[in-house]
């Protein structure tokens, strides 16, 4: 093998000045290694490499005695490779005695492996009788636990809504007119809510529109009005609720005891009703290691016997502050319905402005879209017109290609040929100059298309802007609560 290799050295014996890009055919390549290349110049249309290693793709191929013999048929004895002798090309690895030894082996490992398995199957078979007689009883304890605690539940349940009703009996005829600013507030919050989302949807506008104008300063008013309202409607609500905030207290806790209440009712009822054959039951890997629990029966018992022990100790109130409500009723609503008119004002007045400048914006784009349209004929009429001189081009190369094939002293520089190469060169001078004018015409096209794409994009702004202000703004400004909803009694 180390012959072989020999045969094929790492550079060339005779390097010789050639175009960088040329490799000479297979065949030849064996010999060139020995006798410099022939001294015929090369044609320059080669771009084939050089390289042996970037020209065979097949290097990494280790070569075999076969295709050498059959290259080298036409070589002289001179050339041909040095034999290779016949041990060379035996390769073994193992002997007869390591191949029934190897076999006797997997026998015995396989026979070993089948007595294992046998004796687990055996094993496996008394585990699983055993586990699921274990299971089986743990889960009978688990589902009589279940039960009895949801019958603890349920006895808790009713007791607490028995007192929660006797609260909410005691507590309503305390309550009518602090329940009345309460709606009051209530209703405050949604124009509240709608300066608020106004102000917010506002900011959503773009570029040039995203600005500080008299809509936004009323809303802004707007929005400091109704705070101020509800900050006076809240304190006198606060002072209200001073004198039954022992009753709302545990009537807050009973609620919530008793929403608790019902949501483990519920849970636990379904989980004593579980079965294996039940639908919705799943794994939850690792659920058995989470520990949730806040209490103990004992604690979980004495939080609800609390609860009811407050609820009645605290049944009784007075009712106060009734003048001073019902003359905070009626001036906050009117101070909130005449800002609420003076936005509305500002907003149709912003929203023709946008709507004459949207006119414009669209006149213009009109305009801009008709000249791009002629441009683009334009530049198909020069595009068709370079094109038409292509045949004239072929036939007048055509005509002086043939022209060259006359033999001897035909080769005459007669008028024909001076009138062709004078007809080529015009043809390639008027192709020039048609594709100037088409350069030229596509940067005007390309001028006309960013201007569309300003004018296009300030159009979006504008209809996103007056989208915001009459769609979405005034959509939701069409009603205001009425001084009767907020003022009426329940």
């Amino acid at each position: 093998m180390d012959s072989v290799r020999s045969a094929f050295p790492a550079k060339f014996a005779h390097p010789r000045s050639m175009p960088t890009r040329f490799l000479p055919a297979i065949h030849t390549t064996a010999s060139s290694y020995k006798n410099p290349f022939p001294n015929r110049p090369l044609p320059q249309s080669y771009s084939l490499p050089w390289m042996p290693s970037t020209y065979y793709k097949t290097a990494a191929i280790k070569p075999t005695l076969a295709p050498l013999a059959k290259s080298s048929q036409g070589i002289s004895a001179g050339e041909k490779l040095p034999s290779l002798s016949t041990s060379t090309t035996v390769f073994t690895r193992y002997t007869p005695e390591d191949w029934y030894k190897s076999n006797g082996t997997n026998c015995r490992e396989s026979e070993a492996s089948q007595k294992n398995a046998e004796r687990l199957r055996a094993d496996t078979s008394r585990l699983i009788d055993d586990k699921y007689r274990q299971t089986k009883k743990t889960q009978v304890e688990s589902t009589r636990n279940l039960g009895v605690r949801a019958n603890d539940i349920a006895f808790w349940k009713s007791e607490l809504r028995h007192e929660l009703d006797e609260v909410i009996g005691e507590t309503n005829a305390l309550t009518d007119v602090k329940t009345r600013l309460e709606r009051a507030l209530a209703e405050s919050e949604a124009p509240l809510q709608v300066a608020q989302e106004c102000l917010l949807h506002r900011e959503k506008r773009m570029g040039i529109d995203l600005v500080r104008d008299n809509v936004e300063e009323q809303l802004l008013t707007e929005v400091d009005v109704i705070r101020s309202c509800r900050e006076k409607m809240q304190q006198f609500l606060d002072k209200a609720k001073a004198q039954i905030l022992s009753n709302r207290a545990a009537q807050h806790k009973l609620e919530k005891d008793l929403a608790n209440k019902q949501v483990a009712h519920r849970i636990d009822d379904r989980c004593h009703h579980l079965m294996n054959t039940s639908h919705g039951i799943s794994y939850y890997r690792g659920v058995e290691q989470v520990d949730a629990t806040i209490s103990v029966p004992e604690s979980w018992a004495k939080f609800t016997n609390d609860n009811i022990l407050r609820s009645q100790s605290q049944r009784a109130a007075s009712a106060k502050l009734r003048g001073d409500i019902e003359n905070l009723l009626p001036v906050t609503a009117s101070e909130m319905r005449r800002q609420f008119n003076t936005v509305n004002v500002a907003f149709t007045k912003r929203i023709a402005e946008m709507a004459d400048a949207k006119r414009k914006t669209q006149t213009h784009l009109a305009k801009t879209l008709q000249e791009i349209f002629r441009m683009e004929r334009n530049i198909e009429a020069i595009q068709k017109a370079i094109r038409d001189q292509g045949p004239p081009l072929k036939v007048a190369q055509t005509r002086l290609d043939e022209r060259t094939r006359r033999p001897n002293m035909e080769l005459c520089r007669d008028t024909a040929q001076l009138r062709l190469v004078n007809e080529v060169r015009d043809i390639g001078e008027t192709v020039q100059t048609l594709q100037q004018q088409l350069r030229d015409s596509e940067d005007a096209l390309q001028m006309l298309v960013r201007a569309k794409a300003v004018l296009q994009h300030d159009l979006a702004v504008k209809a996103n802007s007056l989208f915001i202000d009459q769609e979405k703004c005034m959509g939701m400004r069409k009603t205001f609560p009425s001084t009767a909803r907020l003022l009426a009694p329940i």
